[in-house]
């Protein structure tokens, strides 16, 4: 793991981000903060993928299957507001007795939106759709 930091900072620098990096052995998890707003603000959901395939292919050269990337939090955001969708979708359901669509979403995704509402008896949830156009349908009981 200790490599595969020295590798991301290595190729941060070079970038002239202003950044600083934590990673966690233990999670085999790489938090990388990049302190520049516009920048970030601007790019952030792109810059997340990019940085995580790159992590990842390097990881792998270095035999770490398993590595999870996130980039100023935005993942973590992410999944906390999918969350909250999915609750307000539930709630939705409930109060208007009929389906409610949620966006096309990733694989992902979906499965935080699943095992959100999966404890909760009163609404189920179906993924309908295929490839791209792939999304939930949220379901009174």
């Amino acid at each position: 793991m200790d490599q595969l930091k020295q590798t991301i900072e290595q190729i941060l620098n070079a970038s002239g981000l202003n950044f600083s990096l934590d990673a966690d052995s233990e999670t085999n998890r790489i938090n990388i903060f990049i302190h520049e707003e516009g920048l970030v603000n601007e790019f952030l959901p792109k810059l997340v993928f990019d940085l995580e395939h790159l992590v990842k292919i390097i990881a792998k050269r270095l035999g770490i299957e398993k590595i999870n990337v996130d980039v100023n939090n935005y993942k973590k955001e992410r999944e906390r507001l999918i969350a909250e969708l999915a609750k307000a979708a539930a709630r939705k359901v409930l109060a208007e007795k009929k389906d409610v669509e949620l966006p096309v979403m990733n694989a992902y995704e979906r499965r935080i939106v699943h095992v959100e509402l999966a404890t909760r008896p009163d609404v189920k949830t179906e993924s309908v759709g295929e490839g791209p156009s792939r999304h939930i349908i949220v379901k009174p009981l």
